[in-house]
């Protein structure tokens, strides 16, 4: 008993010194400028204000916060499902389908896991700027239906623990290529794609350096490029309303991580076909 009591207690103190950044952010969400600087550590507010969401929430150059939400919800939405239907139907190929080159296609879709995203920001810019996409949702959007390869590497392992006799079965009852994926794979690695769209949305979601490169027009930011805006070393910062739009910010990836956690360590663990 004793010792449960010690683990218990010291789990919740770890615990609490790991979430308190979201705490005090929280409670700064609450605070005026005065309170914030003045009791910085102090996590209860002297005057809870309300305010604070009000003002975010209207914005700031006549847009109010549920433009930039609508975008990022846009972006993210879509990116997400082409992701993750994209990044399976290219695992399923790699898994399940025999052609030329397989192999070799394989090494070179691993090889792109240790190539730094910085090398290839350029190029990008450079074609998208030449395919007349910047300022749009485009470059954004479309490379998500091309599959990435952690998550091609992610599913494909799960792939790889389903026993090849469902093929077969299927095969015999007149499935093609193309059902048994729908009819037989994706239902059975629902685990590893419900993971990889958590991870999806999550870089989607707090992705700041793509619309800070591609968009240029402030009714097309999204909530992580809005945040920023606050922020104006000119004039007075609003930091009330910034930590107030923080908090709401947060809550999308919450509830998404909420919703779906079950099936985090599931597809993660690669599994496959348990029974």
């Amino acid at each position: 008993m004793l010792k449960s009591i010690i683990y218990h207690v010291s789990i919740c103190v770890l615990a609490f010194f790991m979430f308190y950044p979201v705490l005090w952010l929280i409670a700064s969400s609450f605070k005026d400028t005065k309170d914030l600087f003045q009791n910085a550590y102090q996590l209860i507010p002297q005057k809870v204000l309300l305010s604070n969401y009000v003002e975010g929430w209207n914005g700031f150059g006549g847009i109010s916060f549920a433009t930039f939400f609508k975008n990022s919800f846009f972006i993210v939405i879509i990116s997400t499902v082409a992701q993750v239907f994209s990044s399976a139907l290219i695992a399923y190929g790699f898994g399940r389908v025999t052609f030329i080159g397989r192999k070799f296609w394989f090494v070179c879709m691993i090889t792109t896991l240790m190539l730094p995203h910085q090398v290839i920001i350029i190029p990008q810019y450079i074609l998208f700027g030449k395919l007349d996409w910047l300022n749009t949702f485009l470059p954004l959007i479309v490379p998500s239906f091309f599959g990435l390869p952690f998550f091609i590497f992610l599913i494909l392992q799960f792939i790889y623990g389903l026993p090849f006799e469902l093929d077969e079965s299927a095969k015999i009852d007149g499935c093609g290529k193309f059902g048994i994926f729908f009819r037989i794979i994706l239902p059975l690695i629902k685990p590893a794609l419900i993971t990889s769209g958590i991870f999806s949305f999550y870089w989607k979601w707090q992705d700041f350096f793509g619309p800070l490169l591609y968009l240029q027009d402030t009714k097309k930011y999204t909530v992580s490029l809005a945040l920023k805006m606050f922020s104006d070393p000119a004039a007075v910062t609003n930091w009330g309303a910034m930590f107030a739009m923080s908090v709401l910010s947060l809550m999308p990836a919450f509830l998404i991580f909420i919703i779906f956690q079950k099936y985090l360590v599931e597809g993660i663990s690669t599994s496959g076909l348990k029974g």
